[in-house]
């Protein structure tokens, strides 16, 4: 049975991904990080874990708890997008923002990789076309644009560490999709986001080199 590994599935994207993939007969491993929200992932059939990406500890220890797994496809989900203005970033947004998006990616994505390899799996991060410096239109969102940025430099980095492995990083752009961040007024749903992302990692070639897609599949310039 193939194995996916959700970090960050109590809402949106993440918990639709791994509705998908359940309905689909994968077994699924997810987190979250309220206990409601755990309880819940497992009411609907995953192997579910509690973890605050922000929490060197708990990193530490889903690490453990998954050591020996193989991993057809890992995706890293959790993310926030931090203030919705422009102008002077505050040290405290700066952190959370950084914290979650990158510092998790930093700490993250070394565990779960070799698990990633043993398979010749995927390991995906849920980035933005936002953090894109080649196709950059505008400035908005500068601080969120940052930590995206950042990601795609780290998914790179582990790419020339773990690709000869046999792991396929692919940053992964959900599309403007209608969730708390995308608001109400978003072009896509979660399902269709979601579905688009089963199917890219699906059908992506093996890359020894980190790629950068859309939800459609559609490349991105880096």
């Amino acid at each position: 049975m193939a194995t996916a590994l959700i970090i960050g599935a109590s809402r949106g994207i993440g918990l639709e991904l791994a509705r998908q993939y359940l309905a689909d007969g994968w077994r699924v491993i997810a987190t979250a990080r309220k206990a409601e929200d755990v309880d819940a992932l497992a009411a609907m059939g995953a192997e579910a874990h509690g973890l605050d990406v922000t929490n060197v500890e708990a990193v530490a220890g889903l690490g453990w708890k998954l050591d020996g797994e193989e991993l057809n496809v890992a995706i890293l989900n959790a993310g926030v997008y931090g203030p919705r203005h422009e102008g002077f970033p505050l040290q405290s947004d700066f952190d959370s923002v950084m914290h979650t998006n990158v510092l998790a990616a930093m700490r993250l994505l070394p565990i779960l990789a070799p698990m990633v390899c043993a398979v010749r799996g995927k390991l995906a991060v849920v980035s933005s076309r936002m953090g894109s410096l080649s196709e950059r239109g505008n400035p908005i969102g500068s601080l969120y644009r940052a930590s995206k940025a950042a990601l795609n430099s780290v998914l790179i980095d582990t790419a020339l560490t773990f690709g000869k492995q046999g792991a396929t990083c692919v940053a992964l752009h959900p599309g403007w999709v209608r969730t708390d961040m995308g608001g109400s007024e978003a072009d896509l749903s979660v399902e269709e986001s979601a579905a688009g992302i089963r199917a890219t990692l699906a059908t992506l070639p093996a890359s020894e080199l980190a790629v950068y897609r859309d939800y459609d599949g559609t490349s991105i310039g880096w």
